[in-house]
């Protein structure tokens, strides 16, 4: 049978059978390792709320598993979105006086504006509220009512808002929600339920047989306490007399889908099942990547759903734990929820995704403070790296004007000059690191890999051997042994800080040209890889140190007005002009309103919230241009109706003779900031 052919076959059987069977020789086995695609999900994040900490890290570290994923050759998809039905999305809305819709739209316009920030590589952003997922929802009810695992009954429970769900007595603590803390309503109604006890038998023994279906191995372990308990049916709608901001179950109209039957679902809806080519590529190969709180909906509920459906159940469930935030889980009932964009606009966005992979064990909980981030910039990355970097391109530039020099391998065999070994090392540990989800420690393989080659600075002392004309060959082997350590850290660093490597890439002369932005496992295993002569650029300065002690800063000299000012207003006192609250904003939507050629209607993040603001500027901008534009929004004016359309602030312009003017910033601000 022709390779290919086999290739194709054993790519639909079980990937441990087909590494047993003796007939295949070591390079099909190889070719079909990273000809295996995956596929890397975080879990739809609920819009009641913006983004925080806690989101950026579930986004960052499935980030950081999909671009070692590509780095190992395998057709890797990686998806991520908002989930936007549900209770607490009508409360929200009723808060801020607007509708579900147009509150989903405003903070899922949040999350995807701040994915790119972090340097978030996701294939696709799912919304909930999609017209094909909503399809998919209703096809998968469909058919498991049709098999017969859904069914309608009157139930008598304790439901909590909070988390839209029934809860049993012995789930609580106190009597209370272990999530909120508050003490669950009890409710009496009709409703339609999946016989999810049906399959608990069978899911037991799937987690059973397959190790790595849950993981780390105390999540699998609590799961599988739980399911000790008789597993209860789980309710999947709510009637429409409390809750009509959802989707219609498709055989009763009065209903609409629980919230979870609803999000789960995303992971197959948004690949096209059932027919979908992403579907049949990628579907078998799922990595679900999701915090400790929701591992019940995805350990328990999800795989019966797939089963019910006649799905095939995903690889692997990677559950990760909280992080602290001055000593207690984050809370947004508490206050202590820390702003990702707040957290990169001081710091920058590769230092953030560098302490929270290395801060954090994947699986236990970690604590996050402003002096730990400080720490890690200044010890591991100025010092470690930063200095590093610019210690050996400074000398390869002194001792060899910046070029590559030429070696000799028998001298460097003869005086035992070579790193390939320690590289070796370095490269074994982190793959398996890395392929067991274990980043801190794949990173600590990198920064032991960093020391050895400080040592090796040390011990062969370059700045002695360049007084030393009869040693000028050995120089060029050390140097160059050095510079290729530089690239190999490089290439290490990548799925963890991408833009430090591609500057650490382009200063070594190797920026990548191709579609991809870094170089594959393979490519940088070779070694050497550089060639004599290869030109370099003079170092930059990878991380400034951080001052613990921030001075403050001191406020401008405003200068005077020009004299003469035409159609100047009365003076007014500065407590007069201190009752306007000016803020800061960040435009996520914009849109024309109907019927009108001067009005926008803008959707503008506050920080704290998101406001619609309608701006008289449709004459002197498109709506597609000010998605992202920072503007100085007049917080605190009375709110108003125009066009019909409630407004809820007011954006600062200039008015040219012809033209609006927005009023911004030289750079980049956080949102909410107040404006002075």
């Amino acid at each position: 049978m022709p390779s290919r052919y086999l290739r194709a076959l054993l790519r639909h059987l079980d990937i441990k059978f087909s590494w047993k069977n003796a007939c295949i020789c070591k390079e099909t086995k190889d070719k079909m390792k990273t000809d295996t695609p995956r596929f890397f999900t975080t879990p739809i994040y609920y819009v009641n709320a913006k983004p925080h900490l806690g989101h950026a890290y579930t986004t960052i570290t499935t980030d950081v598993a999909a671009r070692y994923s590509r780095m190992c050759g395998h057709p890797t998809y990686f998806l991520t979105g908002t989930d936007e039905h549900g209770d607490k999305i009508v409360q929200a809305a009723e808060q801020q006086n607007i509708t579900p819709k147009a509150f989903v739209d405003n903070i899922s316009g949040l999350f995807q504006g701040l994915w790119p920030r972090l340097n978030i590589s996701n294939d696709h952003f799912i919304r909930t509220t999609h017209p094909e997922h909503i399809k998919v929802v209703q096809s998968l009810l469909t058919k498991i009512h049709d098999s017969g695992d859904i069914y309608f009954s009157e139930y008598e429970g304790i439901y909590c808002y909070g988390c839209e769900r029934f809860y049993q007595e012995r789930e609580l603590v106190d009597g209370k929600c272990p999530d909120h803390g508050t003490e669950p309503s009890k409710i009496k109604e009709s409703n339609y339920f999946f016989a999810m006890s049906k399959y608990q038998d069978w899911l037991i023994d799937h987690i059973k047989t397959n190790p790595d279906f849950i993981r780390p191995e105390r999540y699998r372990n609590e799961v599988l306490s739980f399911l000790k308990e008789p597993l209860e049916d789980l309710c999947i709608s709510r009637p429409k007399s409390r809750l009509t901001w959802g989707i219609d179950l498709p055989f009763d109209d009065n209903y609409v889908t629980y919230v979870w039957f609803d999000a789960l679902t995303n992971y197959i809806s948004a690949l096209g099942y059932p027919g979908g080519d992403l579907y049949s590529q990628f579907w078998p190969h799922t990595r679900h990547f999701v915090a400790k709180d929701i591992i019940k909906p995805h350990g328990i509920y999800w795989p019966t759903m797939l089963k019910a459906a006649g799905i095939e159940r995903y690889q692997s469930l990677n559950v990760h734990g909280f992080w602290n935030v001055s000593g207690s889980k984050m809370s947004k009932s508490i206050g202590n929820v820390t702003d990702p964009v707040e957290v990169t606009d001081t710091y920058g966005v590769d230092p953030f995704r560098y302490f929270l992979m290395r801060e954090m064990v994947f699986g236990l909980d970690a604590n996050f403070t402003e002096d730990a981030i400080v720490q890690r910039i200044n010890s591991d990355l100025a010092n470690d790296l930063g200095n590093l970097f610019s210690r050996v391109l400074s000398m390869l530039h002194r001792y060899f004007k910046g070029v590559i020099p030429k070696t000799d391998s028998t001298l460097e065999a003869q005086k035992e000059l070579s790193l390939k070994t320690a590289a070796n090392q370095a490269i074994e540990a982190y793959i398996k690191a890395m392929d067991n989800t274990e980043f801190h420690k794949a990173l600590t393989a990198v920064w032991e890999f960093i020391s050895t080659l400080n040592k090796y600075i040390d011990t062969t002392a370059p700045w002695t051997l360049a007084k030393d004309e009869a040693a000028a060959d050995e120089l060029a082997v050390v140097i160059t042994n050095m510079v290729e350590s530089l690239r190999l850290i490089a290439c290490l660093i990548h799925p963890v800080m991408p833009e430090t490597a591609g500057t650490m890439l382009a200063v070594l002369g190797l920026e990548k040209t191709d579609a991809n932005d870094f170089y594959t496992m393979d490519e940088l295993k070779k070694w050497p890889f550089m060639k004599p002569g290869m030109p370099t650029q003079k170092p930059p300065m990878l991380f400034p140190r951080v001052d613990v002690e921030k001075p403050e800063k001191k406020a401008p000299v405003a200068n005077k007005p020009p004299k003469g000012l035409k159609n100047l207003k009365p003076e007014i006192t500065f407590e007069e002009f201190s009752r306007l609250d000016l803020r800061t904003g960040t435009i996520v939507a914009a849109e024309k309103i109907e019927k009108s050629n001067k009005l926008l209607k803008l959707q503008v993040n506050l920080g704290q919230e998101a406001r619609q603001i309608i701006a008289g500027i449709a004459k002197s901008y498109e709506p597609e241009t000010l998605i992202g534009k920072q503007v100085v929004v007049v917080a605190n004016l009375k709110p108003a109706k125009l066009m019909g359309e409630l407004s809820q602030g007011m954006i600062v312009a200039a008015n040219g003779k012809k033209q609006l003017f927005l009023a911004g910033f030289d750079q980049s601000v956080t949102p909410g900031l107040p404006v002075k």
